[in-house]
């Protein structure tokens, strides 16, 4: 095993989750549960994010006495944001260290390169942060999925964007799985909106300059600019879009957008920018007149954020880390649902599973497609995220239209 690998598993013999039952005894192993998580390269911000929910599951488990009267052992390696690295982690974790069960890594691109190991080892997986259909279109048996579909990231965009009487989107994102399916799905929910895609169009990962698109964007002159993308293109389209002064009535971004971080890096450049998310911290912390049944929704979910305030001060907080709380809270379920490791009757019991964890709703189809988790859209205002889509959800307005750059503070 790499030091990574030892350095995690040693850190994180800990865990999380309510419904755990008898007494654990010295002489009990540890259910290991391995996984490979993104902490270098292109992934790395969120792939860490993920990686703290699946420490603070492990430790809470735990500490209320583990699972079929054993603790939890999380071992976590290394992929580096690299496909083969990944597919050789889950090989060797399953093969070679004999993990007992598996979570997800990060990330569609890397999920769909790794479901093949599980399926041949007949090993379940859920996946947190894997929202693209085709994964789960291909006769998998052994992969589970928490996000909704990559297609309806930017519902709540085109939606706002119909109900004002805009009419024109550009839509452009990161040439990768998750994004490209993003892009294809938000083309057609305009299109059923009534709004004219003036064109689409991709640019490669890790792509810095955006001067040529943003040309493009500028002589579209869209109503809305929607784009799939990452973090550190999500950033630098918002900087190039100031410097070209580009001024659509509304634009919506995904990944990386919901983050501290990102208000953090742009300041009041932040501001109107529209956001997807299937998590936010702000759905916790935040009433709408009491439509949001907290407890029932989202049971645990307040212990959760004072929890991750205090094993990780100052660190970011974004769907990526709840997603990975509530896809280990789903494990342990399944655990102490099917009274065993077996992988066969953990299969069924994930399969049968209608539940609710500080994540949401889970509920998969028989492809281990999520078909109960939803959406929300935020805005940034004032330094805050508001929610503000769909209506029964959101506390806060959008402020529409975003002024030009020229006439903000």
């Amino acid at each position: 095993m790499s030091p990574v690998a030892k350095t995690f598993a040693a850190a994180a013999v800990l865990a999380a989750l309510a419904g755990v039952g008898t007494p654990v005894t010295e002489a009990e192993p540890p259910i290991r549960i391995g996984a490979s998580l993104s902490q270098t390269g292109a992934y790395a911000a969120l792939g860490q994010n993920q990686l703290r929910g699946y420490q603070l599951c492990v430790k809470h488990t735990n500490d209320k006495g583990g699972v079929l009267g054993r603790k939890l052992e999380l071992v976590v390696e290394d992929d580096h944001s690299e496909l083969p690295t990944a597919i050789r982690i889950y090989e060797r974790l399953i093969t070679q260290d004999r993990v007992d069960l598996v979570l997800g890594p990060y990330g569609s691109p890397i999920s769909e390169a790794v479901a093949d190991v599980n399926e041949k080892h007949r090993m379940p997986m859920v996946a947190p942060v894997a929202a693209t259909t085709s994964i789960y279109r291909k006769g998998r048996q052994f992969i589970f999925g928490m996000l909704p579909a990559a297609e309806d990231y930017l519902e709540g965009l085109i939606d706002l964007a119909a109900r004002r009487g805009l009419r024109t989107v550009v839509v452009i994102n990161v040439d990768e799985l998750f994004a490209r399916t993003t892009a294809r799905g938000t083309i057609e929910l305009a299109r059923r909106k009534g709004l004219q895609v003036l064109f689409a169009d991709s640019y490669p990962l890790g792509n810095s300059d955006f001067s040529a698109l943003i040309a493009r964007v500028r002589a579209a002159d869209p109503d809305v600019l929607a784009a799939a993308t990452r973090f550190d293109d999500a950033v630098a389209i918002v900087r190039q879009l100031k410097a070209s002064n580009v001024n659509p009535r509304m634009y919506g971004l995904t990944v990386g957008v919901d983050t501290a971080k990102f208000q953090h890096v742009l300041g009041r450049d932040a501001e109107f920018v529209y956001g997807a998310t299937p998590w936010a911290p702000e759905l916790v912390e935040v009433r709408a007149g009491g439509l949001i049944p907290i407890a029932r929704q989202y049971p645990g979910a307040r212990e959760f954020l004072e929890s991750h305030r205090k094993e990780f001060p100052g660190a970011d907080l974004s769907y990526h880390t709840a997603a990975g709380y509530g896809g280990c809270q789903i494990l342990v379920e399944a655990i102490r649902r099917a009274g065993s490791l077996d992988v066969e009757k953990l299969r069924d019991a994930i399969l049968k599973m209608n539940h609710n964890t500080v994540f949401g709703a889970f509920k998969v189809d028989p492809d281990g497609f999520q078909i109960a988790h939803k959406m929300v859209m935020f805005q940034w205002q004032d330094g805050k995220k508001v929610i503000v889509w769909p209506e029964e959800l959101a506390p806060g307005k959008p402020r529409f239209p975003t002024p030009p750059w020229s006439q903000r503070r």
